[in-house]
């Protein structure tokens, strides 16, 4: 069982190095809203009424993971010919039900998505900016970056929630909360704002890897829906870009391999990941995960920490350490460990996440 020490101490422990990072998983927005963004609660939310095949293939695999699902129907695509020639009106089925179920995926996250900010009480959104603050804090010279991997609005929101109830500490939670993104220069009083492009993309500290419900490719442009802007809330307006067949950039793709591919074809999200890489080779940073299993399907993030040179990984472990969740869990991040080059050895420290108090219980 390995050892496990609070956030607190693993902040403590930090102090040594220089920036700090964080990587947030899907239960970084779990831990928020159990019954809405847990891959179970989606499951049983999504509509398979068009497609029952897809959904009797989560019941073969005995699971809910909408990205296992989708790289099963993409493998069996792929395979099906060889087989079965004959039965190539089947593969090109399966390979239409996997691009269905990722547009099932965000259209169910934003149809059970909670309204707007105000869903998220002070307690919580002041909580979680305290959580943010240690890495992304404005006048903190050990501000680095949070890259996420979820494509709902909880990060967003509390980023752009600049009320302070803390009337005696005024500048105490001020963020750096740069994403990118910029007034349309053909059309600046638009109702969106748009992404800059990699020559002002190095001052952004916020990065979301995969995409998100208000990340919209247009075609010419990569679009950032606003709730400030338009007067509309932000999940109404997600909704009814979906109801016109217009969706969000994400990348739900099955494998790896595959996510890595899409990422390299959009410029955003290839220098989201850039931006990753470049900071895991610096000698003196260090990373935070909160929320993240480790799994595979995330080796294209993943193995840039392992082959990174920064000397300490934070991973935070939820509930009893000998789980066998968790225990998966340490056994992943020793074997990315023993990746790296025995120049720049990496050291994995476990932190308890509950202590991090991130939505504050």
């Amino acid at each position: 069982m390995p050892s496990v020490i609070s956030f607190q101490q693993a902040i403590d422990d930090s102090e040594q190095l220089g920036k700090r990072h964080l990587l947030l998983g899907n239960g970084f927005s779990i831990a928020c809203k159990p019954n809405i963004f847990h891959y179970g609660s989606l499951f049983e939310q999504a509509d398979f009424s068009a497609m029952p095949e897809a959904k009797a293939v989560f019941a073969s695999l005995n699971t809910q993971d909408f990205e296992l699902a989708i790289h099963a129907l993409q493998n069996g695509s792929a395979l099906l010919p060889i087989y079965a020639p004959e039965a190539h009106e089947k593969a090109i089925l399966m390979q239409q039900h996997a691009e269905a179920l990722k547009e099932t995926l965000i259209s169910t996250i934003a149809g059970n998505h909670p309204e707007g900010p105000y869903d998220l009480n002070e307690t919580k959104v002041w909580a979680c900016r305290i959580f943010l603050s240690h890495f992304i804090k404005e006048d903190n010279n050990r501000s680095g970056h949070v890259f996420t991997l979820n494509y709902d609005l909880l990060l967003y929101w509390v980023l752009m929630n600049e009320g302070n109830p803390f009337q005696h500490e005024i500048n105490k939670f001020h963020l750096k909360r740069n994403d990118g993104f910029g007034n349309d220069e053909d059309d600046p009083e638009a109702d969106y704002v748009v992404w800059q492009g990699e020559t002002a993309a190095h001052s952004a500290n916020v990065h979301y890897l995969h995409g998100a419900l208000h990340l919209f490719d247009s075609g010419s442009e990569l679009q950032k829906y606003t709730w400030i802007r338009s007067g509309a809330r932000l999940v109404e307006q997600v909704r009814t870009a979906l109801a016109q067949s217009k969706f969000p950039l994400f990348v739900a793709e099955g494998s790896s391999d595959q996510k890595k591919s899409r990422i390299r074809h959009n410029a955003y999200l290839y220098q989201g990941l850039k931006v990753f890489t470049q900071n895991a080779q610096q000698k003196n940073h260090g990373f935070f995960i909160f929320g993240h299993s480790l799994a595979a399907n995330d080796d294209h993030i993943l193995l840039r920490l392992a082959r990174g040179k920064f000397p300490k990984l934070y991973i935070g472990l939820y509930g009893d350490p000998g789980s066998d969740w968790n225990k998966a869990i340490v056994v992943r991040a020793n074997e990315l460990a023993a990746q790296r080059h025995y120049k720049y050895p990496l050291k994995v420290v476990f932190f308890d996440s509950a202590t991090a108090n991130v939505w504050g219980y």
